[in-house]
């Protein structure tokens, strides 16, 4: 059976340490290096129900992609929501790991699961910060409708409340993707100067989200305008924050697998941790001359 001190060497030989952005805080967060590891939970985030889960399961071990401690804290009482998630995994023996942006920017990473997920296979980074390359960016073997497009994610992604969000005509050809996992509307710029005709990310907020399109809508109007055979790109996808980055847990087992004595249970998490449980109302808008 490996040791924690182990383990954290393969994850840290996928993902070093080094290749995370400054801001970030990734690494093991809790647990004794000497102790041995026969279970391991991978989820998307440390919540509370994550760390009940994998104590119901046993796990010596969880790997989450985001990070529990991202900001500073200046208590670990179990009155607060961190607290009592420190406090449960000291408590239960549960040692915990964090690989956010250096996973994000690995290859395979975040990045390429989602471009896998869209039916990318050769791609470049979207922008580079910090001398690390993120996002991807790659044509399809054949161009598809945008619906086409986000059906065949959303038949790849965990199902949540929101579904997924798509800003241009579902039947405009797409065959340029670019896309980013989790929050991306701080990259829509790259986006325009990568060609993409379509960027699927995540927390699209409202007036980054509404600027890109009247953006693509005042190009193409210089360029001869809507019923011209002009695009309006890049359309955009969100895809949801957890969803989007859910997609590298399975290639995570599947890695780790392969570099663990066949002792070691690698689970995924079952626990949804998207914030939303439903939605009223989500109706697409009427057509043009439609009197609904």
């Amino acid at each position: 059976m490996p040791t924690l001190a182990r383990v954290v060497e393969v994850l840290e030989g996928f993902y070093p340490p080094a290749t995370a952005q400054s801001w970030d805080r990734v690494g093991l967060v809790a647990g004794d290096p000497e102790q041995p590891v026969s279970t391991i939970l991978l989820a998307v985030d440390p919540t509370l129900a994550v760390i009940g889960e994998a104590v119901g399961l046993g796990a010596d071990l969880i790997v989450t992609h985001h990070p529990l401690l991202l900001r500073g804290i200046h208590s670990v009482a179990p009155t607060t929501a961190k607290g009592a998630a420190v406090t449960d995994l000291v408590v239960n023996d549960v040692a915990l790991y964090c690989a956010h942006t250096n996973a994000d920017v690995a290859d395979p990473g975040v990045g390429q699961a989602l471009a896998s997920a869209c039916g990318l296979e050769q791609t470049e980074a979207l922008t580079v910060s910090e001398a690390q390359e993120l996002g991807r960016v790659g044509e399809l073997p054949d161009s598809v409708t945008l619906r086409d497009l986000a059906e065949r994610l959303g038949a790849a992604l965990p199902p949540t409340a929101g579904g997924i969000r798509v800003a241009g005509p579902a039947d405009a050809p797409v065959r340029r993707v670019a896309v980013l996992g989790g929050a991306g509307d701080s990259e829509l710029a790259a986006v325009r100067r990568s060609g993409a005709d379509v960027y699927v990310t995540a927390d699209l907020r409202h007036h980054p989200a509404l600027e890109a399109r009247e953006e693509a809508h005042a190009r193409a109007r210089l360029r001869g305008g809507p019923g011209a055979g002009v695009a309006e790109t890049p359309y955009l996808i969100d895809a949801g924050h957890f969803a989007s980055e859910w997609l590298w847990l399975p290639g995570l087992r599947d890695r780790l697998a392969a570099a663990l004595p066949d002792s070691v249970s690698i689970e995924i998490s079952t626990v949804r941790t998207d914030p939303w449980d439903f939605v009223v109302g989500a109706t697409p808008p009427p057509e043009p001359g439609d009197d609904a």
